[in-house]
């Protein structure tokens, strides 16, 4: 076969540093598009993505040329500068993320969950979240 083909879909999580819910419903859908045009200039199509003041949630196909750290590093390193014009000079996003694998077969179930993130996240602060999506998983919980 001469040529390679991947589909790799990544659910992935991070917040901003300090957990600092500094994203405003105002510029959110300009941060988010700036995201997704960042995703896309490496090679990833997003699927699905939303930012809460505090954190995101990117679901998104992994270019077959790059890792996963390098696909975060990238768009974070990216959006911090752009953020910092857009949203506040001291934007930073936190060190860390998570990276989950999602199968074609619950696409649509993690597309909803990140579209509900508002709601979601009246009963349930990042932090928490966090260890729970970490737990299914089968990562570390805290």
């Amino acid at each position: 076969m001469p040529q390679s083909l991947a589909k790799v879909y990544l659910h992935i999580v991070f917040s901003t540093k300090n957990r600092i819910s500094i994203i405003q419903d105002e510029v959110r859908p300009h941060a988010q598009a700036y995201f997704v045009q960042v995703g896309a200039n490496l090679g990833s199509f997003t699927e699905e993505i939303f930012m809460m003041p505090d954190h995101i949630h990117w679901l998104c196909t992994l270019p077959r040329t790059i890792t996963i750290a390098d696909l975060v590093k990238n768009v974070k390193i990216s959006s911090s500068i752009k953020y910092k014009e857009l949203i506040h000079r001291d934007f930073e996003w936190q060190k860390g993320y998570g990276a989950f694998s999602v199968s074609q077969s619950k696409l649509q179930t993690v597309k909803r969950y990140i579209q509900n993130q508002k709601q979601h996240h009246q009963k349930l602060d990042f932090q928490a979240e966090y260890r729970r999506v970490s737990k299914v998983f089968g990562g570390m919980s805290n």
